[in-house]
């Protein structure tokens, strides 16, 4: 079986507003969990508690998610700050 290779390098990589994405994704999974909380009977009778579930899951892995980008965000922030360092005070 031969070696999958690429034909076209990958494109970069889009930035922006990361944190305030993952962030707005979160709160809307969980604001639909507290949406289909009052109708949980109706979704055991019907067996889609799973939606629920689903909706929760999706906000605590929305928390861990903000976790991660927040110190994305701030280690390329760091990064960017090294990178321009003390070049102007070597001046004088």
């Amino acid at each position: 079986m031969a070696k999958w290779t690429p034909k076209h390098e990958a494109p970069e990589p889009l930035e922006g507003p990361v944190v305030a994405t993952i962030t707005g994704g979160t709160i809307l999974w969980f604001v639909l969990f507290l949406v289909q909380l009052p109708f949980y009977g109706w979704y055991d009778d019907h067996g889609h508690t799973w939606w629920l579930w689903t909706c929760l899951a999706g906000a605590g892995l929305g928390l861990i998610g903000v976790w991660y980008v927040r110190g994305r965000d701030a280690a390329i922030k760091r990064a960017a700050a090294a990178d321009t360092g003390p070049s102007s005070t070597a001046a004088e």
